[in-house]
């Protein structure tokens, strides 16, 4: 009896410590003296190489180049879906971007150009198909390089976006998911930071268009030609599945209205024009060529044009060069399969990368990344961490890519939040350097404005990081990144919640604002934007000096619950998820129910079947009647 009191009393203590259930119930609570941003230690669990004969140590090298050949493959595949990804955008969105660069009334709104070239870049999914549709603008004469300036800032933050996608899909580990969306969304800090800061700046003072000017105008630059690099070798696999016209967003942004009926699909890579000095017939002698060159003929008009005729000469090798299909479809079905491809290989990349950066491995390549330098030389690390970004983001010729390719390695916890973040602002400045290069391909006309947007971006983050990096106390991003990924890491849900609003709601908010006119977006804009500051204010007293503020002001107790804290919200998630996994669940049920209904009555009606048949007495009655028939038979043949 004394046994069966305590085994009752022991499962009521389990019972009553049981976890409410709720989104929170999911996450392990970790020990209060343990700093969540600590980097894990990559232990060993395998066989020593001490301990392995002459057999295993050669499989253990075959296998550790096989995941090195592996790893090679699937970031391979990772860079080549990203340059897919981007033409599945383009493909979509691409026209709708060319609309939106044509409306130049809009573009003159500093805030409106910023986001323009947030949303353009979000839909094209990189920052160089945007600059470049900026720069043709400038170059045709569209638009000038003061209005050109907030598009490309625009374009900074529109670019970002990537590596924020693919740090979510590292959210199934709280510590892993912690590290890898901060070490994303300081690269969105730095560059929302320095937005602020030099918008304002440059609407004021046209700080950014008045340096490059001067540069421009100091330095006689000649054209060349921009390097290819990473384009060498991507370019075989990705041209062999999807190859883009870019002149026809460039020409549906200039107002070309032949562009808008083309498609965004090539379908002829070589072509052959031919100029050929005509006589043509014009309406009047105003539109002849040259006053020598023109001829009357009674009611006719002639003069001398060049005529260009294009011809096609080779036809294109791509997966859908044949295909009968709209843009938009192609367009998403490229969307899916990319993604799909995008995020297999980030997994695969994970996996392989958690394998192999165990023990010794990874602590020699933890040192090499995260040891500063030694007093009094520890300050140039970072500066070496910048250079290093920049140099890798030359090389794959895309920032998105090597901010996208850091991340997974920031999550794992091979490179610390902040050796990311000079790594990131070097990716920032590699993208531009590229941008300058190819700025200095252009023709001897163009080549002026074309190369100074490239310097306005290259200036904008250069400036950024004088900003934002040099004293420790102004590396503002790297403590809003970890604010941001603790909270994400707790609400899980609040990731896509910030996706959605930084990217997209606040940009289509500002932008329908601006449409409205300037006097609408400062009688909305700036009395929230007060209300930001104050909140932020009150909110640095709070935690440094409470006594500043009156009694009701030291905490927001005072608000509901709802006002200060996600919890409210978690809570309802966690009740919105469980009807939603309680509606599958019941229709899988009520499917599963019907089923085996369906399969009960079968049964039944086959045992009915059988039954009948097996039924003792009628089968006694059969076997006399058989019986009878058998020896009419014998009587039969006996009387033969």
């Amino acid at each position: 009896m004394q046994q069966a009191e305590v085994i009752y009393n022991i499962n009521f203590q389990v019972v009553k410590a049981s976890p409410a259930h709720s989104t929170m119930a999911l996450i392990e609570d970790e020990p209060e003296d343990m700093d969540p941003w600590d980097m894990p230690e990559l232990k060993d669990t395998g066989v020593p190489w001490s301990a392995l004969d002459t057999k295993g140590k050669v499989l253990r090298v075959f296998v550790s180049v096989g995941k090195i050949v592996l790893l090679l493959g699937f970031l391979y595949m990772f860079i080549c879906s990203l340059d897919i990804l981007s033409s599945a955008f383009q493909l979509v969105g691409g026209k709708t971007a060319g609309d939106i660069f044509q409306d130049n009334s809009v573009l003159s709104n500093p805030l409106a150009g910023l986001v323009i070239g947030v949303l353009v870049t979000l839909l094209v999914q990189s920052s160089s198909t945007s600059s470049s549709i900026v720069v043709s603008m400038v170059s045709s004469g569209l638009l000038t390089v003061q209005v050109a300036v907030p598009i490309i800032m625009g374009t900074n933050i529109g670019t970002s976006v990537t590596n924020t996608l693919v740090a979510t899909t590292q959210a199934g580990d709280r510590s892993t998911f912690r590290r890898a969306f901060a070490g994303a969304t300081v690269h969105d800090f730095f560059n929302w930071l320095s937005v602020l800061v030099l918008l304002p700046l440059e609407v004021a003072t046209g700080y950014l268009y008045e340096v490059t000017k001067l540069i421009i105008d100091s330095f006689k630059i000649e054209s060349g030609e921009a390097p290819a690099l990473l384009n060498v070798i991507t370019d075989p696999l990705t041209e062999s599945i999807i190859q883009l016209d870019q002149s026809v967003i460039s020409g549906i942004a200039t107002g070309d209205p032949e562009a808008r009926n083309k498609s965004l699909i090539l379908k002829w890579c070589q072509t052959f024009t031919n100029t050929t000095l005509m006589n043509v017939t014009v309406p009047g002698p105003e539109n002849c060529t040259s006053p020598t060159l023109c001829w009357v003929d009674g009611n006719y008009t002639f003069t001398l044009k060049n005529i260009s005729e294009t011809y096609n000469v080779q036809k294109c090798t791509h997966l859908f060069v044949n295909v009968n299909l709209p843009d938009l479809a192609v367009g998403l079905i490229l969307l899916t399969l990319s993604l799909l491809v995008l995020c297999s290989c980030l997994v695969l990349i994970v996996k392989l990368l958690n394998s192999m950066l165990k023990g010794q491995v990874a602590a020699v390549i933890k040192k090499i990344l995260n040891t500063d330098f030694p007093f009094p030389f520890g300050w140039v690390t970072g500066y070496i961490a910048i250079l290093v970004g920049a140099a890798m983001t030359f090389i794959v010729q895309s920032s998105s890519v090597f901010t996208s390719a850091i991340t997974p390695l920031v999550g794992i916890g091979v490179i610390s939040i902040e050796r990311a973040y000079p790594l990131s602002l070097g990716s920032n400045i590699g993208t531009t350097t590229t941008a300058i290069l190819a700025a200095m391909a252009s023709p001897g006309d163009t080549l002026a404005n074309a190369l100074q947007i490239a310097l306005v971006h290259f200036l904008f983050n250069i400036t950024g990081i004088v900003l934002w990096y040099p004293i420790p106390f102004t590396r503002i991003p790297i403590r809003l990144a970890k604010g941001l990924g603790s909270i994400t890491a707790k609400y899980r849900w609040f990731a896509a919640v910030y996706i959605i609003c930084c990217f997209f709601v606040i940009p289509l908010f500002v932008f329908s604002l601006s449409l409205a006119g300037w006097q609408v977006l400062v009688g909305v804009g700036v009395p929230i934007l007060v209300l930001l500051i104050i909140i932020l204010i009150i909110n640095m007293l709070q935690k440094r000096k409470p006594s500043c503020l009156p009694a009701a002001l030291r905490s927001w107790d005072f608000l509901p619950l709802w006002a200060r804290s996600l919890a409210p919200w978690d809570k309802v998630v966690g009740v919105i998820t469980a009807k939603c996994c309680c509606c599958c669940k019941c229709c899988q049920a009520a499917s599963d129910d019907q089923e085996h209904g369906v399969q009960e009555s079968a049964e039944k009606n086959k045992k009915a079947h059988t039954a009948v048949y097996d039924n003792p007495a009628m089968s006694a009655d059969k076997e006399v009647e058989d019986e009878i028939k058998i020896e009419l038979k014998i009587l039969k043949m006996t009387r033969l």
